[in-house]
C-alpha cells in the first residue's frame, strides 16, 4: 500500500468515525425526546451499523496480517 492510499484511508476513517458519533447522538436525542418514530430510529441504527462495518474494513486494510 502506498503512502497516499494509507493517508486516504486514514482521512476516510476520520470522516466515518465522526459520522458514526453524529448518528449516535441523533439516535439518542430522538429516543430521549420521544419524538422519533420507530422506523426512523431503525433506519439511523442500520446506517450507523453500516458505517461501523466500513470502519472495520478500512482498519483491517491499515493493519497488516501478522502470522505468529
Amino acid at each position: 500500500m502506498t503512502e497516499d492510499e494509507d493517508n486516504s484511508i486514514r482521512a476516510e476513517l476520520v470522516h466515518l468515525r465522526q459520522e458514526h458519533r453524529d448518528l449516535d447522538f441523533a439516535i439518542a436525542a430522538l429516543v430521549d425526546s420521544g419524538r422519533g418514530d420507530h422506523l426512523t430510529i431503525q433506519r439511523l441504527k442500520k446506517k450507523k451499523l453500516s458505517i461501523k462495518d466500513r470502519i472495520i474494513l478500512l482498519e483491517d486494510r491499515l493493519v497488516p496480517d501478522i502470522i505468529a
